[in-house]
């Protein structure tokens, strides 16, 4: 999505004649994005006067096209400045300019992460090199058309501002990689950004660039469970960017240097706990799992530990494609359940994913141990939990911040957690944070949630179960990558004979379906698994392309608001179990909402949504703006 598009010529004009930022809200407007920060408008206003000094110059084209805030495609990150053309061998290429408007920054000991006042507070932030390097590899990761049309991506930094006497502090050896990646100019070095900009850019090219950057056809959205093995080998797959980038290096630096610490002390029990927090895809099992990668090439203990056997399970097949032992594999990944008996400080590290899905005790009956917290920070002499407390699906799942805290104390653990360790930016649901927004509001898990529908995300909804499934079959035959999914109110008939002829999911109109669980444990990457649907416990942890999401009659709309009814799920259903007796049923409530937040912000690219309550689906087309498909 691009909000500003002109030419060269045309830029400098609107600049010059003081519709610069007026264009670039009708922009914002055009695309029906909901934009008011009136320091943004002074940072439009101040940043482009110094951009259109640096192009005022006969040796670049007019005519060349550039673009203003320009959204990369499955994130919720900006590009601030392009411009495209070709150089003196006709080659085309996309100029990516970074703006910054600060006089100075401060080093830190973490690669590609500088200090800098920014958003009222002196905070960690990507280095500016950095950035444009991270965004320029993302759209060329993304989009078929600059790979295979060899479009040159030529990222920088341009700090107008930045004094010079403060130099030293953002352009020197130590972050040397990012700066020769994506060079950095200062407010003394306009000449030097134009002929950076005049080494790639001097005439217009002969086809429409920004439009193959904004409408051309994107590659398939890579998934961590593609991605592990190369992982493992030190591979880089995943270009971390903004605060995912400042969270890693800083639970990683946190992790190295505590260990060193622990291991000059001899005999001493110290420890350390990381608490880093995040909503639906905003990273963190990418993070876990880089880190994961990095520790074991560094020759440390750890382990990667999540409760939810569906992407362990996942993630061992991938690895034996790959040729990785199994016993090597499973010595990596493993349940909550496995350090009952662990000694103290056996293992260097254990990053906990979805640690709001731990469980006090394990077991099958749940009798053994005392506390999966307890029991993990005791383990290690670091303990990384990545957590959002929104995602508790079970009444078994004790998992929060609070009592991460609470066993931190009693381990005489010492606790690091912060803005430094939370991940806010998403990247899936195509990057629309209006639509999660959407959901919380829907589900009133944010009462205040304010939504904007912002970028091209594929919601469609549907009257007939049978014309979801067939629309998500086609999207499936793609590449095996959409899945349907539903709440938990259809018992498990097939559960001991799942060959059998009855259905466990029978709706309107003919619709059969069976769950999945039993005969595999890798129903989200199985070639001939699309009939089957998904359920919280094996599409939790796990993303697709296109989820179809069938909400039952545990989820209505009374006419006034959205309502749930525990009663509702279906017999075999073990996440409520114990609220008729505990009466709990506010918790049973915050489970069944947080159940249907997961489901539907499975999808990277679209979600698909029928349900068996009308009054829901129309409330939801209301909210929406979008017609029934009937």
């Amino acid at each position: 999505m691009i909000i500003y598009n002109k030419t060269k010529g045309e830029f400098i004009d609107d600049i010059r004649n003081g519709y610069i930022v007026d264009q670039i809200e009708e922009g914002f407007k055009k695309h029906h994005i909901n934009h008011s920060s009136e320091a943004e408008r002074r940072s439009w206003a101040y940043s482009l006067m110094f951009m259109r000094n640096v192009l005022d110059d006969e040796d670049i084209a007019n005519d060349c096209p550039l673009a203003i805030e320009y959204q990369i495609p499955l994130t919720s990150k900006r590009v601030d400045f392009l411009i495209t053309g070709k150089d003196k061998k006709d080659s085309n290429n996309v100029v990516i300019i970074e703006l910054k408007q600060w006089e100075n920054c401060s080093t830190t000991e973490k690669p590609d992460v500088v200090k800098a006042f920014t958003g009222g507070a002196e905070r960690n932030v990507a280095h500016p090199s950095y950035q444009a390097y991270s965004y320029a590899k993302i759209i060329e990761n993304f989009n078929e058309e600059v790979y295979k049309e060899k479009i040159g991506l030529k990222p920088c930094a341009f700090l107008h501002n930045f004094k010079e006497e403060n130099r030293h502090n953002i352009d020197n050896d130590f972050y040397s990689e990012a700066i020769e990646l994506a060079p950095i100019f200062l407010a003394k070095d306009v000449v030097k950004l134009r002929n950076f900009i005049k080494s790639f850019i001097i005439k217009a090219s002969d086809c429409d660039l920004l439009m193959k950057i904004e409408h051309g056809k994107l590659k398939p959205a890579k998934a961590l469970q593609d991605s592990v093995a190369s992982m493992l080998k030190g591979n880089k797959e995943f270009y971390l960017i903004d605060e995912q980038k400042v969270a890693y290096e800083t639970v990683k630096k946190t992790v190295i240097s505590s260990l060193r610490e622990i291991n000059k002390l001899t005999g001493t029990n110290q420890k350390y706990t990381i608490i880093v927090e995040g909503g639906p895809g905003t990273g963190k099992s990418v993070v876990a799992i880089q880190l994961l990668c990095d520790l074991i090439q560094k020759g440390y203990s750890a382990n990667y530990v999540t409760k939810n056997a569906a992407p362990r399970n996942v993630y061992f097949e991938k690895l034996k494609q790959d040729k990785y032992k199994l016993n090597y594999i499973k010595s990596l990944f493993k349940g909550s359940s496995s350090y009952i008996d662990v000694p103290n400080n056996f293992f260097d590290c254990l990053i906990v994913d979805e640690a709001h899905r731990l469980n006090a005790k394990s077991g099958m009956f749940q009798n053994l141990g005392e506390n999966q917290i307890k029991e993990i920070i005791h383990a290690s002499k670091v303990s990384v939990f990545f957590i959002d407390e929104d995602q508790v699906v079970t009444t078994s799942d004790v998992g929060s911040v609070d009592l991460i805290k609470h066993y931190a104390k009693e381990e005489n653990s010492i606790v690091c957690s912060g803005d430094e360790m939370k991940l806010v930016s998403q990247f899936r649901c195509n990057g629309s944070d209006g639509y999660l927004a959407f959901l919380d509001n829907l589900l009133g898990i944010r009462e205040t949630a304010n939504y904007d529908l912002d970028i091209d995300y594929d919601i469609k909804l549907f009257d007939d179960p049978n014309k979801m499934r067939d629309a998500l079959k086609e999207k499936n035959e793609i590449n095996n990558k959409s899945r349907m999914l539903a709440g938990y109110c259809y018992n498990w008939i097939t559960k001991n004979n799942p060959s059998s002829d009855e259905y466990d999911i029978v709706l309107e109109n003919g619709f059969k379906a069976k769950w999945n669980f039993s005969n595999t444990s890798t129903w989200a990457i199985d070639e001939s698994s699309f009939s089957q649907v998904g359920c919280i416990h094996t599409a939790q942890g796990l993303e697709f392309d296109w989820c179809g999401v069938i909400i039952g009659k545990d989820l209505r709309f009374d006419g006034n608001k959205v309502i749930t009814d525990y009663q509702s799920r279906a017999k075999t259903d073990t996440s409520l179990k114990g609220i008729k007796t505990t009466k709990n049923f506010d918790l049973a409530d915050r489970i069944i909402r947080n159940t249907y937040r997961t489901l539907l912000s499975r999808g990277q690219k679209g979600c698909y949504i029928y349900c068996e309550d009308k009054e829901l689906m129309k409330y939801i087309s209301k909210m929406l703006n979008k017609e029934i498909i009937k």
